[in-house]
């Protein structure tokens, strides 16, 4: 996309945050391992910059077995002090504590819900509801689902990075009014639920 159309002040016009905000934040995803993936970075984002994590995302998803859940939730205590060493990563121990045990949760949702998918997309918002300033950080939905996953037994998936995460996912729709972007993602949704 050109440089010089309207996107969300957020980007600021760094490279690496334009071509995320242009092609994956917002869009709507259905995909199961896109799906944790996607929880395990806003866990790993919490207090950081999204421009950090996405630096560090492909050694993140090396060292976590391309997040896929089984694999994580084999992870020992030998692999987090390991990890605790590897300088391409979020080196802290909670958060990465924090995914393996949340990769466990997961076979439990599958069985009770069919899909990670159909749990996470039950808390998207009506898409009629008027656009709402970046600067909000939770929502009813955000909080009913971190409620909804905490009551699973996961971890650091509070209110703010589940508002994060459903934005990054398309279940909010939360491009400025005037971004670009916007209509493109209302467009993907609308022609997955078509």
């Amino acid at each position: 996309m050109a440089n010089d159309i309207k996107r969300c002040a957020w980007c600021a016009q760094v490279p690496e945050l334009i071509h995320y905000h242009d092609t994956e934040w917002g869009f709507p995803v259905y995909d199961d391992q896109h799906l944790f993936e996607k929880i395990c970075l806003e866990i790993f984002q919490c207090g950081l910059s999204w421009r950090t994590v996405l630096e560090k995302r492909s050694r993140l998803r090396l060292v976590f077995h391309g997040f896929e859940h089984e694999r994580m939730a084999r992870m020992t205590d030998d692999d987090v002090e390991r990890l605790m060493q590897d300088a391409g990563i979020i080196r802290h121990r909670g958060k990465i504590r924090a995914v393996i045990h949340n990769a466990a949760r997961v076979p439990r949702l599958l069985e009770e819900e069919g899909s990670l998918a159909s749990f996470i997309w039950r808390f998207a918002p009506d898409d009629s509801v008027a656009h709402v300033p970046q600067s909000v950080t939770t929502s009813p939905e955000s909080l009913a689902l971190a409620k909804a996953l905490k009551s699973r037994g996961w971890k650091f998936v509070g209110p703010t990075n589940m508002y994060a995460f459903m934005q990054s996912m398309g279940l909010i729709n939360d491009h400025e009014t005037d971004c670009a972007i916007r209509d493109q993602v209302f467009q993907a949704r609308a022609a997955l639920n078509s």
